[in-house]
This record gives C-alpha cells, structure tokens and sequence, in this order.
C-alpha cells in the first residue's frame, strides 16, 4: 500500500481532536471526510478505517510507541508508524516519520500481547470489572470480540419491502448482502459501503441497526393496534422498529429528555412512511404522569455504558469514566421505578441496554422487583447477548408483565 500525504494528514488532525478536544469519534470521521470532494471510496475507506483503528488501540500503541497523553503531534505520528510496522505498510521517507525501530516495534507487541489490559487495549479498571462481572474466561473471550471490527447490519422496513425484494433491489445498486440466520428482518453487507447514499435508503426501504439490537422491539411482543411507549426513543431505531412490527396501527409514544433526538425520529419517520408515532419531550414528570396505567406496552432502552457496542464506538473506552457507571447505575433504576408505572395491568415492559454488565441488567432486574413499584410485575423471562456468543453487539433485555 502506498501511503498518501494529504489522507495520513487527515489521520493524525482526527486523532489529534478526538484524543486531545474530546471530540467523539464519528463526529471528526464525519469532518475529515468533507476535507476532500475529490477523495474516491477506497481514500474515505482508507481514512475513516485508519482513525478508528488507531483509536481502537490507542493503550497498545502508546505503549509500544513509548508515548503519553496528551500527545503531541511527533507523538501522533509515532502512533501512526506503530500502525503501520504492525500491518507490514511500507513507511515512507517524510520528515514527519521518524526513523522507526521495525523489530522493536514487533518485539514489545508480541511481549505486551500476553497481556490482556494491553492486548485489548482498555483502561485497567474495565478490565477488572469486567472480570469481577464476568469472569475471567467470559471477559477475556467478551473484550476480544468487542474488539472486532463491526459489521454493516441493515434492518428492513417491512412497512415498505420485504427483506427478499430489499437484497435484490440493493444488488442492483451495487451492495450485496447476506440474510442472518435467526434475524428475520437483517440483511447483512458483504462489504462496507455507504448505504446512505443508495435509492432504496432515500425511499425508506431499511435502517442500519445491529443485529442485536434488532431483538428488542421484538422481545415487546407487540400487536397492531396497540398502545406502546417508548420511554428512552432517542433518534427512534427501536421506535421505528416498533412501527414495522405494528403495521402502522395503533400508538407509538416516543419519549426522550432530547427534543433534538426527537426532531431527528420525525424525520427518519417520514423517510420510513411511518405514522403512528407521537413524540412527547420529558421536561418534567407530568407527561409520564399523563400515561400511568395506561401503555399495552413499555419500552426502557435505558441509558447505560454502551460497554457491549464498543466495536462501533471505540473511543467510548477512552471517554468512560468509573464515576459514570456507578452514576448510571442509579438513573437505571429510577427509569424503571418510575417508568414502569406507565404499564396498565396486563401490559408488558421490557428494560434493555447495550451493556453486558450483570450490574447493569440482570441485578437491576432483581432490585426492581424486590421494590415497592415492582411488587405488582412477574419476571417472564431475559435474554443475555454476548459479542463473543453472537458476533454481534453485546445486549442484555428482559421481560416483564404486569398483574394487577
């Protein structure tokens, strides 16, 4: 591969803003990508991957690299050098490249990957929860698959094709896909591509959402007709998911603390031909009030660590702090104290997170249950979704229904 000067520049100001600004991720992918009209697919694929990957291992490298945040810029381009000595890319003769230690570089990697915190590349103390969570055999097998590059997974809107008609039309714009067993909705890409940009995307005809992901309208067990809420909406992946499963019929409300995220929801739902969703921002206890014993069904995708979807959103790693999740852990159970009452007897919750945290889930569960606003609810049943069992997101969901 031969490298080019204004792709790698492009690189190391990404790096520079994510690891030193703060700045997320997909946010200075997105900007560095609109540096160049004239950069082709494989110059965006090359510069989007590259900046992910180097976050990826950021601990890893640094270490190799014999650097320390903040980093300078030399200390950006000995992390770039690091990346390359360990994908045998030729390094080419800029002033910017330091002459580079090649055996050094594949010495100290082969030393520091026996060990897991530098293997995998993650703070000391999400190792040592995962493993006080886990276990050890779990975590180590868990974090390597968290690791992995994500995969491009579609969600068909049924509303306007089916997942047969969508792989055909997707064909013939160029994409192939892959049905996935045991997800009747997903559609999985043969190879990256901005599917953004595709007709059947403009005419509403999928979404992209993670496999997993894709389980939790459905673990709702939901009926046209119905009345749904979705408490924590979001951008509405889950909403929109909802929508298809319900044919358009009966109510979706879709509540967040975001009316920006709402705004976004509006629009994807159009996009989809979707209907039956009525968005309600929750800027004080009175529109939860307004549904208590109302809701057929209640979705809470609470807010959580996001520690199962880290393939996606690598720096989250990095931007995770320990005070965060002992804070989460709280609000979690305050959503489901006080969401939960939103069910009618008879009705169904479901409580979902992208976390693999049993502290997180199933404890959360227990403790709801135990309490005074959980005596009326029976457990049915959950589900665990492991990256290393699936290979896909890490999710956890349980259901539960309420009987008086």
């Amino acid at each position: 591969m031969r490298l080019h000067r204004n792709l790698v520049f492009a690189v190391i100001d990404s790096l520079r803003d994510i690891f030193n600004e703060g700045v997320y991720a997909d946010k200075a992918v997105e900007t560095a990508l609109r540096r160049d009209k004239r950069w082709g697919a494989r110059d965006r694929k090359f510069v989007a991957e590259t900046i992910y990957e180097i976050v990826r291992w950021k601990r890893l490298y640094a270490e190799i690299a014999n650097v320390k945040e903040p980093f300078s810029r030399q200390d950006l381009w000995r992390l770039f050098s690091v990346w390359c000595v360990l994908r045998g890319i030729q390094l080419p003769d800029w002033n910017q490249i330091e002459p580079t230690p090649t055996r050094r570089i594949k010495g100290k990697f082969d030393e520091l990957s026996k060990i897991r915190k530098f293997r995998e590349s993650i703070p000391d103390w999400i190792d040592n929860i995962g493993v006080a969570e886990l276990g050890e055999a779990a975590w180590t097998k868990e974090i390597a698959s968290l690791n992995k590059q994500a995969e491009v997974i579609l969600r068909t809107n049924t509303l306007n094709t089916t997942k047969e008609q969508l792989q055909k039309k997707l064909k013939t714009e160029g994409i192939d896909t892959e049905f996935i067993q045991g997800y009747p909705d997903a559609l999985k890409l043969v190879e990256r591509a901005n599917v953004f940009k595709t007709e059947s995307f403009k005419k509403g005809l999928f979404e992209v959402q993670d496999a997993s992901s894709q389980l939790v309208a459905d673990y709702l067990q939901v009926a046209p007709g119905m009345k749904v809420v979705d408490t924590c909406a979001g951008a509405g992946g889950k909403t929109l998911h909802l929508a298809s499963l319900m044919q358009n019929k009966g109510q979706i409300v879709a509540m967040d603390i975001y009316e920006s995220k709402l705004k976004k929801l509006k629009v994807r739902a159009r996009r989809n031909n979707v209907h039956n969703i009525d968005t309600k921002v929750i800027d004080s206890t009175k529109p939860i009030k307004k549904l208590y014993n109302k809701a057929d069904r209640v979705l809470i995708d609470a807010p959580c660590s996001g520690l199962g979807v880290i393939r996606r959103n690598p720096d989250s790693k990095w931007k995770l702090q320990p005070e965060f999740l002992d804070n989460i852990r709280n609000v979690q159970q305050d959503v489901l104290q006080n969401y939960s009452k939103m069910v009618k007897p008879g009705g169904k919750l479901v409580y979902a997170t992208c976390s693999v945290l049993p502290s997180e889930n199933q404890d959360q569960i227990k403790t709801f249950l135990a309490s005074e606003s959980g005596k009326g609810f029976t457990f049915v049943s959950d589900k665990k979704v492991l990256s290393s069992v699936s290979g896909f997101d890490g999710f956890y969901m349980a259901l539960l229904e309420k009987t008086n």
